[in-house]
């Protein structure tokens, strides 16, 4: 995936609407997004994908998506993006072109973007949520009800920002980035890809918090926010598992199925300062397939604005069913089956 410009300038740092590049002088931008798919998929004998050989890569790098715009917003994007969409699904059809939904998860350009990048057919649309702790722990459910039969979404910036100005890495936040992500995992038909932002950051020379990996010139600090993310990628399964929850509004659950380990995952956070009583019933399940194996990967961390987090890895009885999750915890618990 790739991101290239729109022909637009920052919107925050220049209202300025003409600032922006004119609709009709979009040629060598949209030029320049050809131009990077034969780079990054052509053959070896075509004008860019000669210069990916030269570079040492003749194998095409496969290039599957191609964000037009970041955090842009009004009727002087659409116009824009609009002749970028023409142009890709007539000369790259191939390529699924990601739209924006501006700055903002909710609000006037949100409501407005929508239904023009489903008019404009988007694949995708990008949305990003840099939001407190009340929205992160409210949203678990934000992908139930959307529609079905419109573009996907791109989950393309996300981070939870600590109460009271509290803006760098705690435990807590990440706790609450683990809630949310369930419904991300739930709605795993509507939203094709999420990304944690920023990725990087040093600890002498930043300009954003908080930020999933910290370095300096000699070490590098993973953060709880990292560990939540980690989990998930590495146990998202192949398929979604349906899941129903019947607890307290401080429970989130969602689940998946590997085909390739032969494995159920349920990630479970509780996010009450109560241990909670854990009873999985995994209905439906033919005797056949019963469980040989349970393992877990459980997160906790300290209370208040620390960032410490601890991870222990354990195997229980495959016909365990009751499991104990600690107050304010993540857990990954996997049934491996016959």
């Amino acid at each position: 995936m790739s991101v290239l410009n729109v022909g637009m300038v920052c919107q925050y740092e220049n209202p300025d609407p003409k600032a922006h590049v004119p609709v009709d002088s979009l040629d060598c931008y949209i030029q320049d997004a050809l131009d990077l798919i034969e780079f990054a998929n052509g053959p070896v004998d075509s004008t860019w994908g000669k210069v990916r050989a030269d570079m040492g890569h003749p194998e095409p790098f496969n290039l599957k998506f191609l964000a037009i715009g970041n955090e842009q917003w009004g009727p002087e994007y659409v116009e824009r993006l609009e002749p970028f969409v023409k142009v890709l699904r007539e000369k790259a059809p191939e390529i699924k072109i990601i739209g924006s939904s501006g700055p903002s998860p909710s609000g006037e350009q949100f409501d407005y973007l929508w239904p023009e990048m489903k008019r404009l057919g988007a694949d995708l649309v990008d949305e990003h949520y840099y939001a407190n702790e009340e929205w992160f722990r409210n949203n678990a459910n934000r992908y139930d009800s959307y529609d079905r039969n419109g573009p996907k979404v791109f989950a393309g910036e996300y981070a939870c920002h600590g109460a009271n100005g509290h803006k760098y890495n705690h435990y807590w936040t990440s706790l609450l980035e683990a809630a949310f992500m369930t419904g991300l995992e739930r709605n795993a038909d509507i939203v094709h890809m999420a990304t944690y932002a920023p990725l990087f950051a040093h600890e002498k020379g930043w300009q954003w918090r908080p930020d999933m990996i910290w370095f300096d010139n000699d070490s590098h600090r993973l953060t709880s926010s990292y560990e939540v993310q980690r989990l998930y990628s590495t146990n998202k399964g192949t398929e979604v598992a349906p899941v129903t929850v019947n607890g307290p509004e401080t429970f989130y659950a969602s689940g998946a199925y590997d085909a390739d380990k032969g494995q159920y995952i349920v990630k479970a956070v509780n996010i009450s300062g109560e241990p909670e009583q854990l009873d999985i019933n995994l209905s439906g399940l033919p005797r056949k397939k019963a469980p040989v194996a349970l393992d877990i990967t459980m997160m906790t961390g300290a209370d208040g604005d620390s960032d410490y987090h601890e991870l222990q890895e354990y195997t229980l009885p495959a016909d365990m069913r009751s499991i104990t999750l600690p107050a304010r915890s993540f857990a990954v618990i996997r049934y491996t089956v016959k």
